[in-house]
């Protein structure tokens, strides 16, 4: 059963960048879209950003576009959350997920991922 293991979060400033990593285990990472998700207090989950299998195409949600990038090392069975200029705003506990499904195009929808990691928590300081 596969893995998945998110690291990289911790308390930054108004302004800072971090970068999340999510380690998957098992042979099976790069037939899988992955995504990422972020929770924050009293909040439902909402979408941040996915990736398909190969690395080719990339989602974000509006509320990220231009200051995040999510990439992935298939050699490393790793996806990446690359976060720049965070915001108050962007305070949350941040989760990876695998997409149902091999080789299934991207989803902002959470329901459609099965496999999801214990998440990382992000606190932006104003």
């Amino acid at each position: 059963q596969v893995q998945l293991a998110e690291s990289g979060g911790g308390l930054v400033q108004t302004g800072d960048s971090l970068r999340l990593s999510c380690a998957a285990s098992g042979r099976t990472f790069s037939s899988y879209a992955m995504g990422w998700f972020r929770q924050a207090p009293g909040k439902e989950r909402e979408f941040v950003a996915a990736i398909t299998w190969s690395g080719g195409n990339t989602y974000y949600a509006d509320s990220v576009k231009g200051r995040f990038t999510i990439s992935r090392d298939n050699a490393k069975n790793t996806v990446y959350l690359q976060m720049n200029s965070l915001k108050p705003e962007d305070t949350a506990v941040y989760y990876c997920a695998r997409r149902r499904g091999s080789y299934t195009w991207p989803s902002d929808h959470r329901r459609e991922y099965d496999t999801w990691g214990q998440g990382t928590q992000v606190t932006v300081s104003s």
